[in-house]
């Protein structure tokens, strides 16, 4: 039954952790009718380090891209770091008072909602005008540290999506929607790598057997998902806006403060 749950936990981690509708909304509310029998520890560490699994789909899907053999590959490389820099260091400061402070259902739902909305005006916004960012190439260092600034907000603020962020400052800014997603992508890969050694540390590496299955197994059904989520997010976005996922964040949000909200009342 464990491995059961790992599995689920999997799926929904690598599907939910590139659409921009909350990995951590839906893990709440998993974490609610699925809960594995672990250490509250363990299950800190592992809803982070099963993010690895997430990783290494965009390492394949794009391995020619990620790879530092031309100049503009390490122009790249150097804007990802540039956006990274906002997250890592209030990160590596403030990351257990932020945990504190809004690791709630209240924060989620309201991000949810929120940052739903916000799909919905920029996308109507820009239903009538032209991204000026069209490549990664064109996206200058200033425009890498705005989206590095709203992956921010998604680093403090649960709930947010750190995807969900990163798309929506990189469309407010001009970036078309294939190049948001993809730099959403890449900047991924220095982030969340980060984030699972933070918890790994914190952890340490004492793992019984059956935490090793569960993280291992955890880890490689995100990267089957991870492969699908991501070639699905980017053949959508071709044809269509984002106004359907802002949409899902809004009910999505409102089902988890009713809940919750109904649990506590009634507790």
């Amino acid at each position: 039954m464990e491995i059961l749950k790992s599995i689920v936990l999997g799926i929904v981690e690598g599907i939910t952790e590139w659409l921009p509708i909350s990995s951590t909304g839906h893990m709440i509310l998993v974490d609610e009718f699925i809960k594995m029998n672990v250490s509250p520890e363990f299950m800190e560490m592992f809803l982070v380090v099963i993010q690895l699994g997430a990783i290494l789909a965009v390492l394949v899907i794009y391995w020619r891209r990620l790879i530092p053999t031309s100049k503009k590959t390490w122009i790249m490389w150097m804007k990802i770091i540039v956006a990274c820099i906002p997250a890592a260091v209030i990160g590596l400061l403030f990351d257990d008072v932020f945990n504190a402070l809004f690791y709630n259902y209240q924060t989620v739902a309201i991000m949810l909602i929120i940052f739903g909305i916000l799909f919905i005006i920029i996308e109507n916004r820009n239903k009538h005008t032209s991204p000026k960012v069209l490549t990664i190439d064109e996206l200058t260092y200033k425009q890498a540290l705005i989206i590095g600034f709203f992956q921010l907000i998604a680093a403090v603020f649960p709930g947010t999506s750190r995807s969900g962020a990163t798309i929506l400052g990189g469309l407010m800014i001009g970036v078309s929607r294939t190049v948001a997603a993809e730099f959403t992508f890449f900047l991924a890969i220095p982030v969340m790598f980060g984030a699972s050694l933070l918890k790994l540390a914190k952890f340490g590496m004492s793992f019984t057997g059956q935490e090793i299955v569960l993280l291992v197994n955890g880890m490689v059904v995100a990267f089957l998902v991870s492969m699908a989520a991501i070639k699905f997010l980017m053949g959508y976005i071709k044809k269509h806006d984002f106004k359907v996922f802002g949409w899902y964040r809004i009910v999505l949000g409102i089902l988890v403060l009713g809940y919750f909200g109904f649990r506590t009342f009634f507790q």
